[in-house]
């Protein structure tokens, strides 16, 4: 019987869920063959979750042996077979319950028991037949693939499992206090996630709306939506600050570089057909381009300033001054944001897993 690498099956796991999520947060669907695509449709659909979960190690050990028969999940099969159950209690299993996907305690404990294969032979015996159906089109297709097509298959298998996950509803972890070292960690941590956007602008408003709270500002705040064109609102910029009715402030969250080019773009269609006098660039690092500076410049003989910040550091300064009321008022607002049900789920759960590593003690 072949020997199955479990450490690096685990590996290939990790590493193609983590491009999955990000795929999934930037709108883009892996791509299989029409007939593999339906078969995952009856499966995602099925209630009997085994079907894809023993599946999924049907894709790692293909992948990582092709000499395995991936029909044959269970030792004493033949020379070709493999430890179907092994590899679902060693790798599987604790990898879909530690990214919070709904799924079985063991398909080879419930389902698939008594060394059965995966063939019409046993489609005789399950209550789901067309999703077990659909689960031998699939095995089908990894038979004749090779490592490429592989991968892409279990991409797919993993992008469903997201898509699942995003349909179950995730709890917000809630935090009574946090100290101005753990907003430090907690934005560190936040903004190197992969959000499609959404948490630096988040943290942003999350901010200025923590100022208007401690100050008690008749401030009106207003927002982008993420991908909404400045255009087709009328709005400044991703952010509007404004008080009795007039623009105060304006700002662009980019996690980008902003050239030369862009200032002048933005002062184009922006700052000057609004006449906003302060505008601020949310940059993630330091090191803006002298150019983009030097073109910044210009317009404040012109009654217009324009000005870097880098995002991070700008929060933690403001936190700072805030005190913990403000602080609180920061993470409440946060969560506010994170408990909208148009929020992925993928950012959830990682608000909870950095919530987790504060209040455990380590930070």
């Amino acid at each position: 019987m072949p020997t199955l690498d479990y450490d690096r099956a685990r590996q290939i796991l990790d590493e193609s869920f983590s491009a999955m999520e990000a795929a999934y947060i930037e709108g883009a669907v892996p791509c299989v063959q029409p007939n593999v695509a339906q078969a995952y449709d009856l499966l995602f659909k099925s209630t009997t979750q085994a079907y894809r979960e023993v599946l999924l190690g049907c894709i790692l050990a293909r992948f990582l042996d092709e000499s395995i028969d991936i029909r044959l999940p269970y030792a004493k099969q033949g020379a070709h077979a493999y430890n179907g159950r092994t590899l679902d209690e060693r790798v599987v299993n604790p990898f879909l319950g530690n990214e919070k996907i709904p799924c079985s305690k063991g398909p080879f404990l419930s389902v698939f028991r008594r060394s059965v294969k995966f063939d019409q032979q046993t489609r005789d015996g399950v209550r789901d037949k067309a999703a077990f159906d659909a689960l031998l089109e699939v095995v089908r297709a990894l038979e004749t693939s090779d490592q490429a097509v592989i991968r892409t298959i279990l991409g797919y298998h993993l992008y469903c499992f997201i898509r699942l996950r995003e349909e179950s509803k995730i709890e917000i972890a809630r935090l009574r206090r946090i100290s101005l070292e753990q907003c430090d960690f907690l934005l560190s941590r936040l903004l190197e996630t992969k959000s499609g956007g959404r948490l630096p602008v988040f943290l942003v408003v999350a901010t200025f709306r923590a100022i208007k709270d401690v100050f008690q500002l008749d401030w009106e705040i207003e927002f982008q939506g993420i991908n909404v064109a400045d255009e087709a609102s009328q709005a400044g910029g991703d952010i509007t600050l404004r008080q009795n009715g007039e623009t105060i402030l304006a700002a662009e969250i980019t996690e980008r570089s902003v050239d030369r080019n862009k200032v002048i773009s933005t002062f184009d269609t922006k700052i000057a057909p609004h006449a906003i006098e302060d505008y601020l660039f949310f940059i993630k690092d330091k090191g803006q381009s002298s150019t983009a500076i030097e073109q910044a410049k210009r317009y404040f003989s012109q009654g217009h300033e324009v000005n870097f910040v880098e995002t991070k550091n700008w929060i933690v300064t403001i936190l700072s001054i805030l005190g913990g009321q403000g602080r609180q008022a920061f993470v409440d607002h946060m969560l506010s944001f994170l408990d909208n049900t148009e929020i992925p789920t993928i950012l959830k759960i990682k608000w909870n897993e950095i919530i987790h590593e504060i209040t455990s003690g380590d930070i």
